[in-house]
């Protein structure tokens, strides 16, 4: 398998807008000259990512959370994170990202998620205050992120389906254990964030890979195509 091989790791269905939304976008890349290619990865067939994912040269960890295998999710994005393999998380794949983080690099030890285990003692993700189910508003990128490069600008409209982010609460332990927040909204709320030790590693709580579906591909995801064809 070609180490351009992009793994879009979830359990697709025709029903979730994201994931018919995803191919579309990365077929825009391809047709615009990457040398890409990709395959859909269930989570349910993640059992040991560093052998199940090796062949892949990036990972896109795609919305609709829960997942079917939540370990094998978070494993993919271990995989994603320690091997220095592209990874992009766009909703529930971003969320997932900053609790898999939180756990193994900030070593908060009971790090969960409000969707599944709603009465843990560390909710890493929260559900947030106001339901951005279907929801489309502005985002901005801090200045020289990788989140602002990839964009090409530092701001963009996000359409969003999610209801659960990132708790302010664990910030502080998650930037000291290297993640950096490089994306809010108007209100301020967080809506990105990326890894500056990683060649590229980055979530976002918006879905740009639905720009595919009006017939255009969103900056971002041209950068993380980008960044798998050159792995």
């Amino acid at each position: 398998m070609s180490a351009r091989v992009i793994a879009i790791v979830g359990d697709y269905s025709e029903k979730v807008t994201a994931h018919r939304a995803i191919p579309k976008a990365l077929q825009f890349a391809k047709d615009g000259g990457l040398d890409i290619d990709w395959k859909w990865v269930a989570t349910r067939d993640i059992k040991n990512p560093a052998s199940d994912l090796a062949g892949f040269g990036a990972v896109w960890l795609t919305p609709a959370s829960p997942y079917e295998n939540a370990e094998g999710a978070l494993g993919a994005i271990r995989f994603a994170r320690q091997s220095g393999r592209p990874f992009f998380g766009t909703c529930g794949g971003f969320q997932h990202a900053v609790l898999e983080f939180a756990a193994n690099a900030a070593h908060i030890a009971g790090a969960a998620h409000a969707e599944t285990d709603p009465n843990a003692a560390d909710l890493v993700v929260t559900r947030l205050s106001c339901s951005l189910v279907e929801v489309s508003g502005k985002i901005h990128f801090e200045k020289d992120s990788l989140l602002a490069r990839s964009n090409g600008s530092e701001s963009t409209e996000g359409e969003y389906h999610c209801n659960y982010g990132p708790s302010p609460s664990y910030r502080p332990a998650l930037e000291k254990a290297g993640m950096r927040f490089t994306a809010w909204d108007d209100a301020g709320e967080v809506r990105g964030a990326e890894l500056p030790s990683h060649p590229f590693f980055c979530g976002v709580l918006f879905q740009p890979e639905r720009a595919s579906l009006k017939g255009e591909l969103h900056p971002l995801v041209r950068a993380f195509a980008a960044a798998a064809a050159s792995a």
